[in-house]
C-alpha cells in the first residue's frame, strides 16, 4: 500500500475493456510525512476521490484485480480509499 494525493484524471481514448467505465487518476505518491516522493502512479479509482485529495493506494496486481473483481484485467493500481490523517506516534 502507498500514500498519494490525486493530480488529475488521466483520459484514454483507446484502452483496453477492463478500464471501460473506469477512472484513471494521475497520484503524486508521499512519504509517511505528507511530502511528494517525485514519484507517480496511475491507479484506477474505486474510491470516488477527488484532485487534491489524499488517498491509499494499492499497488499490487493480483490485489488490485481482486477488488474490481476482474481476475483478467492488466490493472496494477487502485485506489481504494480517501485518508483522513496518518498517525506516526511522533509526540
Amino acid at each position: 500500500m502507498k500514500i498519494g494525493r490525486v493530480v488529475a484524471t488521466v483520459v484514454s481514448t483507446v484502452n483496453h475493456p477492463s478500464f471501460d467505465g473506469r477512472r484513471l487518476l494521475l497520484c503524486d505518491l508521499l512519504d509517511p510525512h505528507g511530502q511528494s516522493t517525485g514519484r507517480y502512479s496511475i491507479a484506477v479509482d474505486a474510491a470516488f476521490a477527488g484532485a487534491g485529495e489524499k488517498v491509499l493506494i494499492l499497488d499490487e496486481g493480483n490485489s488490485a484485480r481482486q477488488v474490481l473483481k476482474d481476475p483478467a484485467a492488466p490493472i496494477r493500481a487502485v485506489v481504494v480509499g480517501v485518508v483522513d490523517a496518518v498517525d506516526l506516534g511522533e509526540g
